[in-house]
């Protein structure tokens, strides 16, 4: 029984090994997801989901290589939480790289103009946009005042003559 204790913690490769492959997949799905665009993350839906489920898979053997350690598992937990904490540490500390790593907002629409490029272009759809309008309370284009895609993927409505 205690030569399976031993296995089970007994690492397949050197600890730095797990901490380096961790920091590198991290930041580049960072990226994939930042260049993904704001509203990926800011309507969480089934589809999401499945992409988040997916992804983890995907990377198992990028993060694990031919680890099946319980150490090596837990080495690499404690690394991404480590990861996720320091950039959110550093996210609001600078402004530079909370702007890095959320984005800034985007205007959507001005005075009842829609800027439709920009919608396309932030993967918005005209039903995100009229829903958006709907629960803000408007009911036509002409009530906008702006209408912003927060960094967190949100549609913000300000109708004309609400000064909050």
């Amino acid at each position: 029984m205690p030569h399976v204790f031993e296995e089970m913690f007994d690492l397949a490769m050197p600890w730095w090994s797990f901490v380096l492959r961790a920091c590198i997949v991290y930041f580049v799905l960072l990226v994939m997801i930042r260049a993904s665009g704001k509203r990926t993350m800011g309507q969480f839906t089934p589809f999401d989901m499945l992409l988040v489920v997916l992804l983890g898979n995907a990377v198992q053997n990028a993060l694990l290589g031919q680890d099946t350690s319980v150490g090596g598992g837990l080495l690499l937990a404690l690394t991404l939480i480590a990861l996720n904490w320091t950039v959110g540490l550093l996210s609001a500390r600078s402004a530079k790289v909370e702007s890095l790593i959320e984005g800034s907002p985007v205007l959507l629409a001005r005075e009842g103009k829609v800027y439709k490029e920009v919608l396309r272009k932030e993967l918005i759809s005209r039903a995100d946009f009229d829903r958006a309008l709907r629960e803000a309370g408007c009911i036509g284009i002409d009530d906008i005042q702006s209408a912003v895609l927060e960094t967190n993927g949100h549609i913000t409505i300000v109708t004309k003559g609400r000064t909050d």
